[in-house]
This record gives C-alpha cells, sequence and structure tokens, in this order.
C-alpha cells in the first residue's frame, strides 16, 4: 500500500509543475520585472550624486528609490487596469474589470438610467486610503517576485545544463555568492542536473501560486468597487424584471385577446362575414403592437442597439377598450376627472395596470359586461376592473392556463410606486381589482 501511496504523492507533486498555466504565470512575473527597469536609471541617480556613502548604504538607496517610483506608477488608474487586463489572461483569474470611474450600464436602446423607487442610483466607486495602496503594494509584490524568480530559476537552469559536463568523466563546477555545486562526471552528474531542472520548476509553481493568491487582495475589487458592482447587478435585474413584467403585461394580454377574437370568428363567420373580417382584423393590430412589444424586449435582453421602447399611456385607453369589444367583451368604463391628461410613468403604469385586469377578467370571468373605472384626482389616480366570476361558457376558469406571475407582478408595480391594490370578490358574484396611486409619482 506504501508505494501506490507514494506514486500519487509524486503525481500530485508533479502535477503544478507540469500545466502551462505555471509557465504563464512565471511570464507575467518576468513581464514584471522587466516593466521596471526603466525606473533603474532614476533610482540611480541620488546614489550616483553621493559617491562618498558606503557601498551598503548606496545600494539600499538605489532600492528604495526604485522601490518608491514603482509605487508611484501603481497610482496611476491605468496601471490597475492592465494589471487586472494581465492577471486575469495569464493567471487565469476570474478579477472583475475596475469599477472606478464607471457608471452602471443599461440595456444599449433603453435611454436613460431611470429612478425606480426602491432602487438606489448607480453612483461613481471612489477609493478610500487603504485602497489607494492595494496597488502600488501589488506591484512591489509583482516586481520582486519577478526578480527573484528570474534570478533563481536562470541559476538553477544554468545549474542543470552545464553541471552534467560531459558523460566521459569531464569535471564541471559553478560558483555564485561563494556557493558552489560540482559533479565529477558520470550518471551522478546527470542526476544532479535532474535535480536542478526539477528545482527551477519548483520556484516557477511557487512564484505563479504567490501572485495568484496575491492578486484578488490586492487588484481584487475594494469594497466600495464591491458596491459598485452590486449596484450594478442590481439595477440589471430590475431592468429585466421591468421586461418582463411589461412582456407579460402586453404579450398576455394580446394573446388572450386574440384567442377570444379567433374563436367569436370562427364562430361567426357563416352568419355574420362582416363581424368575423372585423375580428379578424382586430388580431391584426393586436398582434402587431404585440410584436413591436417583443421586438423591444428581446432587442433589450439581447443588448443590441434597438429602437426607442413602445410606451402606452391612459390615452391608449380607448385603443384598447375597444379591442375588447371586437372581442365579444361588454365594456362599460366610467373615465372621470381629466385621466387623460395623466403624463409619464404613473400614465404608463396605469394602462399596464388596467390591461392586467381587463385580460384577467377574459381569462377568468364568467362574461357579462366588465366595468372599468378610471378617476383622476389632484391627490392620486384610482383604477378599478370589476368582472363576474361563476362557471363560464368556455372562455371562463380553466380555459386560460395561469403563470402566477400576474397578480403578483402587478402588486409589485403598484409597490413601487408607493399605492395600494386590493383583490378579492366583490359581492357573491363579481370579482374586483382596485387600484390607487398617488399623484406623487408622476414625473
Amino acid at each position: 500500500m506504501a508505494g501506490p501511496a507514494i506514486l500519487t504523492v509524486m503525481i500530485t507533486g508533479l502535477r503544478p509543475l507540469l500545466r502551462g498555466s505555471t509557465y504563464t504565470g512565471v511570464l507575467f512575473a518576468y513581464g514584471g520585472a522587466l516593466a521596471s527597469l526603466p525606473l533603474l536609471p532614476f533610482a540611480l541617480l541620488p546614489a550616483m550624486m553621493w559617491q562618498s556613502a558606503p557601498e551598503g548604504v548606496r545600494t539600499a538607496l538605489v532600492l528604495l528609490v526604485w522601490a518608491a517610483l514603482i509605487g508611484l506608477v501603481g497610482l496611476a488608474r491605468t496601471t490597475r487596469r492592465i494589471l487586472v487586463v494581465s492577471a486575469r489572461r495569464l493567471l487565469g483569474l476570474p478579477l472583475p474589470a475596475p469599477a472606478v470611474g464607471r457608471r452602471s450600464a443599461r440595456p444599449p436602446g433603453t435611454g436613460p438610467t431611470p429612478a425606480v423607487p426602491g432602487h438606489a442610483a448607480p453612483t461613481r466607486a471612489g477609493r478610500s486610503g487603504a485602497d489607494r495602496w492595494r496597488t502600488p503594494l501589488w506591484l512591489l509584490l509583482h516586481v520582486a517576485l519577478g526578480w527573484t524568480g528570474a534570478l533563481v530559476t536562470g541559476v538553477l537552469l544554468l545549474m542543470g545544463l552545464t553541471l552534467p559536463g560531459d558523460l566521459l568523466g569531464a569535471e564541471a563546477r559553478l560558483s555564485l555568492f561563494g556557493w558552489s555545486a560540482r559533479a565529477d562526471g558520470g550518471w551522478s552528474s546527470w542526476a544532479v542536473g535532474l535535480g536542478c531542472l526539477l528545482s527551477a520548476a519548483t520556484a516557477c509553481a511557487l512564484v505563479t501560486n504567490a501572485l495568484r493568491w496575491a492578486a484578488p487582495r490586492l487588484l481584487g475589487p475594494s469594497s466600495a468597487e464591491r458596491l459598485a458592482l452590486a449596484a450594478e447587478r442590481e439595477l440589471r435585474l430590475a431592468e429585466r424584471n421591468r421586461l418582463a413584467h411589461e412582456l407579460h403585461d402586453s404579450i398576455g394580454h394580446t394573446l388572450t385577446a386574440a384567442t377570444i377574437q379567433a374563436a367569436v370568428a370562427g364562430e361567426v363567420l357563416d352568419a355574420d362575414p362582416a363581424a368575423a373580417r372585423a375580428a379578424m382584423r382586430s388580431i391584426e393590430e393586436s398582434t402587431r403592437a404585440a410584436l413591436e412589444d417583443l421586438d423591444y424586449v428581446l432587442g433589450a435582453l439581447r443588448e443590441e442597439k434597438g429602437e426607442t421602447a413602445p410606451t402606452r399611456t391612459l390615452a391608449d385607453l380607448p385603443e384598447l377598450l375597444e379591442r375588447l369589444r371586437h372581442a365579444g367583451a361588454v365594456v362599460e368604463p366610467e373615465l372621470s376627472g381629466g385621466w387623460e391628461q395623466v403624463q409619464g410613468m404613473l400614465s404608463r403604469a396605469a394602462y399596464r395596470i388596467l390591461q392586467e385586469g381587463l385580460t384577467n377578467a377574459l381569462r377568468h370571468g364568467a362574461g357579462g359586461p366588465v366595468q372599468v373605472r378610471v378617476a383622476a384626482t389632484p391627490n392620486g389616480l384610482e383604477l378599478s376592473v370589476v368582472n363576474r366570476t361563476g362557471t363560464g361558457s368556455g372562455r371562463g376558469p380553466g380555459a386560460f392556463p395561469a403563470s402566477g406571475h400576474g397578480l403578483p407582478g402587478l402588486a409589485e408595480r403598484v409597490r413601487l410606486l408607493h399605492g395600494e391594490i386590493e383583490v378579492g370578490p366583490d359581492g357573491p358574484r363579481h370579482w374586483r381589482l382596485l387600484v390607487r396611486l398617488p399623484m406623487r409619482c408622476s414625473p
């Protein structure tokens, strides 16, 4: 059992040495060392001007000035972006792009970012004093590991290639800083050379692992940047939820109305061709409007540059009611208080609320008149849809599958507008949707 265990340990230990990512990480470290060379002449200037100082002091001065210059380069935002991109590609780390100075993006074609109640507006991410020094620290570590790795692996590779010497018995010897390695030729020199090559590969793995450990901590997002990234994700999620509501409201209503209109056209096709043609025309008009909504939503979800979002407001309510009449529904509207003058977000939300309420009345109602009430006052807007309940004739409960998202989405829309919603029975045979929206929601 000891033999397989030892073999497993050896394979596990050698696996990092066989990965290409180990050596791309070392190249990344070497790149940091090479990038610091242009600063070395400037670091030598103070030591050249202080000729009387001891050699050790002058060497320490050069290293300190060199480190200070490298740290100053790390303060630049462009330096950090370059380092993040390089670490992402050569170290294989999922580092997000720096959020400093970015604004949350909105899918193209959707216009400027709206002020959504309940969601914080995205802001620029600032850097604290501690965060500002993370990049210089990374750059100093990067350069130090680069030079250390270059010297160690260079010496080990040189030893691994020269120590074997000649198989016929030639002697090879390498001295460095008072330390020497020697082989008298033969197979012992080859064993020493192989050990040096393995040590060089191990040094490469250590340098790469050190960089991979430090990169998320020093190049990763700071607390302020994490907040900015979270705000971006929240805004995108809110936008996608809004698009989902739009798709549910518009497409759901259109398909419900078109299904009923098609049934009506089929029933009166022989007895009343003119009514059948009117129903087919209504289907064409409503589906064309739904296609516009669908194209807009799909384009936004694909983040393609699209047209301006189709906006329907309370001014389009008469057209909506007319389509319902073509579907065979009896609609009794009660509109009062200058409702057609309501503008902006409040008008758009009111249209969608009424559209969802009428769709539910068509899907789950039991026939009979559908009462629609819109009352505008100086303080708010009151919307009401009342329909009969009970057993319908093929178009009542159970005729259409319910997704279960309509009323929760409606309640969420009303909540974001700081309104009130009441849904439930209205007497023994009616169902009522009542929504009150404050006027302050209108921009």
